[in-house]
């Protein structure tokens, strides 16, 4: 399921609604390090419409980055995770290295919309030797949620000012807009 996005994010596709039993499973995956659901969740991933596309035309798949402290914080790092799972045969392609998380500040879980914009200013940013592999490269990001998109538009932003031609991205869950969920 495809959501629409700002001209920043070229397309998101999305496996799942975050919304019962994946919000659980996603909790137990994120916050618990049940990491065997990478598997499970990355094959839901690249059976969702459009995501064999965007899969064969990424150039490089970069995980969203976590910054050391929240990695130390969880214990291992979920985008990841699910990056490995979605392209075993490929592992060339896997650019975990192509996109820095400068700023730790409150999880974006937690905040609402303009706090969470607010809290990814200058949040990103990519290593000087990267920049020649990026430039005219065509990205695909790889996270486990998105909710309001900003934590995409930023890491998308920060690849394109480095020069990538384009920057899609594909995860596991999204959460629907309010006009869209079944209450």
């Amino acid at each position: 399921m495809a959501r629409a996005v700002d001209p920043v994010l070229g397309a998101c596709v999305a496996a799942v609604d975050y919304a019962f039993p994946w919000d659980r499973l996603i909790a137990r995956f994120k916050f618990h390090g049940e990491t065997a659901w990478a598997r499970t969740f990355a094959g839901l991933m690249r059976a969702a419409p459009g995501a064999d596309a965007l899969l064969d035309a990424a150039d490089g798949i970069v995980p969203l980055p976590l910054t050391p402290g929240r990695l130390a914080e969880r214990g291992h790092h979920p985008p990841w995770a699910l990056a490995r799972a979605l392209v075993p045969r490929r592992p060339g392609a896997l650019r975990p290295d192509a996109l820095m998380r400068l700023s730790d500040g409150p999880a974006q879980h937690r905040l609402a919309r303009e706090e969470r914009l607010r809290n990814l200013r200058g949040a990103f940013a990519v290593p000087a030797k990267d920049l020649p592999r990026l430039r005219g490269a065509r990205l695909l990001l790889v996270d486990d949620v998105v909710t309001t998109g900003a934590t995409l538009d930023a890491a998308a932003q920060a690849l394109l000012a480095a020069g990538a031609a384009r920057v899609d991205a594909l995860v596991f869950a999204r959460t629907p807009a309010p006009h869209e969920r079944a209450d």
